[in-house]
């Protein structure tokens, strides 16, 4: 087995440790080298610490280069930022890597198997807002400023390109705006463009289309996607577009990559009012894990958890609720480590 691997593990909020314990379940029965560093955040980070982001969860990070996490919820009141967007500014995580895969046939879309790169960190993402008081009106006019930058473009372009070549995908479609947002989608349109001349080209097929006939496109007719990449604002909105078409964010894992560290996640919420009761689907999570496991060059333990969920959902047949099923979490689990064991 593989020499061992530093990682933070952080639990988060809600369901996040139900569904995170159901992921080490299934990374223990892998054999997965990770040796993890227990930190808090979110909701449990202000409880415990006062902060969302403690300092102690920052340094771990920077030490690992590398993190699996729950979902987060965001503090109400106080001035609290989103922790998820900060992670992505604090270590650069420039790109979000969003897959959507059918697992489960027989639903509205078949045989789903798209990819959205997601530009992590510019656009209107950057926060730059302000409120013009007039006429005794403090929020008169609301004023926000966006800023795409030809590195920051190139970066990400790069990025979705060389996971296009790794990957096999036979085609990248950049999503944009340019014909009316010129400046703001036309750099990274046009970054996109000359970087496919330059290296790319003959590697896969490269398209481009408007964001909102890409939206109409993919209820439409989604097969006639491979790779999506987008700026910041239009990657939020579309990576959860196309998890709709394989179930919904439950479905949906999430990865952001930066050149000094790499965070895995599910990418819903905490989801509250069923914490505890121990009925979560931790598919979103393992899948995020699988997505970890490709990211530290073990494919093949990758390969063999997508290979036992699919087997567990499929063949066993055991779902939880909100896929049809009568699973609770812990069974759930139980039925996908006997799978990997037996694998």
């Amino acid at each position: 087995m593989s020499a061992v691997i530093p990682a933070t593990l952080i639990a988060g909020d809600g369901i996040g440790p139900e569904i995170v314990d159901a992921t080490l379940a299934a990374l223990d029965a892998l054999g997965a080298p990770f040796e993890w560093e227990r930190q808090v955040a979110g909701l449990a980070g202000v409880q415990q610490a006062g902060d969302p982001l403690p300092a102690a969860t920052l340094e771990s990070i920077r030490r690992t280069r590398l993190a699996l996490k729950g979902p987060l919820e965001t503090p109400s009141g106080g001035g609290y930022r989103s922790s998820n967007v900060r992670l992505r500014e604090e270590f650069q995580l420039y790109a979000n890597l969003r897959p959507a895969r059918t697992i489960i046939p027989g639903g509205r879309f078949d045989n789903i198997d798209l990819v959205v790169v997601r530009e992590n960190l510019e656009g209107l993402y950057i926060g730059h807002e302000h409120y013009v008081p007039i006429d005794g009106d403090p929020h008169a006019v609301a004023m926000a400023t966006g800023i795409n930058t030809r590195q920051g473009s190139r970066r990400l372009l790069e990025f979705a390109f060389e996971t296009a070549v790794a990957t096999g995908r036979k085609k990248v479609t950049i999503v944009h705006k340019a014909n009316i947002m010129k400046a703001l989608t036309g750099i990274f349109l046009e970054t996109g463009l000359e970087l496919y001349e330059r290296k790319y080209k003959g590697k896969f097929e490269l398209d481009t289309v408007i964001i909102d006939a890409c939206a109409m496109k993919l209820v439409l007719n989604p097969w006639q996607f491979d790779m999506l990449v987008t700026t910041n604002l239009f990657g939020d909105i579309l990576s959860d577009l196309v998890a709709g078409l394989v179930g919904g964010l439950g479905m949906a894992p999430g990865a952001n990559i930066g050149a000094g560290a790499a965070i895995f996640e599910a990418v819903h919420g905490s989801a509250p009012d069923i914490a505890g009761k121990g009925i979560a689907n931790p598919t979103a999570l393992l899948l995020a894990a699988a997505l970890m496991l490709d990211h530290v060059q073990l494919p093949a333990l990758a390969t063999r958890l997508r290979k036992a969920i699919d087997d567990t959902l499929n063949i066993d047949k055991v779902r939880t609720g909100d896929l049809g099923g009568s699973a609770g979490t812990a069974a759930f689990t139980q039925a996908l480590v006997s799978r990997i064991a037996n694998g």
